[in-house]
């Protein structure tokens, strides 16, 4: 049975987005990815590098064609962010929206692209089709973005492993 994908995978290939966009070009030593929920964003982040990627968490569901076929569905989403100094700039926060939107193309045809490397599992049940991208704006921070969420979607590791197991049923009886 293959090893089912896990979300330190997804943060590690975020990583490197970050690191090999040229844009972005995270490092050890100049901070651009982050491993953050949307609500602590616009908070205000205090020492953020720009332009930066956030990854946030995902949600699981969990779906069944009457016990044929079960799969498994992660929710996720990443931010783009950049900061504009004059909250009033609206041309200013318009050219950065341009600017993450694209990005936010390049990110999405890497991901297009890497889904059909073997090597790269953690995104091969990437469908562009369920990517949904809205603008945010935090006017106290002056931080400006686009988040775009995303579902894998993938078979799911539902037989049961005896090795895992203390007794053969769910029971202690």
């Amino acid at each position: 049975m293959t090893e089912p994908t896990r979300f330190t995978q997804l943060v590690s290939y975020f990583e490197g987005i970050a690191r090999n966009h040229v844009a972005i070009r995270h490092s050890e030593t100049e901070k651009h990815f982050y491993r953050f929920e949307i609500d602590e964003v616009l908070a205000g982040l205090k020492n953020i590098n720009y332009p930066a990627l956030i990854l946030e968490a995902y949600a699981l569901e969990f779906s069944d064609n009457k016990s044929d076929n079960p799969m498994k569905h992660r929710k996720g989403a990443f931010t783009l962010l950049g900061h504009v100094d004059d909250k009033g700039d609206y041309d200013g926060i318009h050219l950065l929206w341009d600017e993450l939107e694209t990005i936010a193309d390049d990110i999405l045809a890497r991901i297009r692209a890497d889904k059909r490397n073997p090597a790269i599992r953690i995104v091969k049940d990437f469908n562009i089709e369920e990517v949904e991208g809205s603008i945010i704006a935090n006017r106290v921070g002056n931080d400006y973005g686009l988040r775009f969420e995303f579902t894998l979607t993938s078979p799911a590791p539902l037989d049961v492993d005896p090795t895992r197991w203390l007794s053969t049923s769910g029971s202690n009886g």
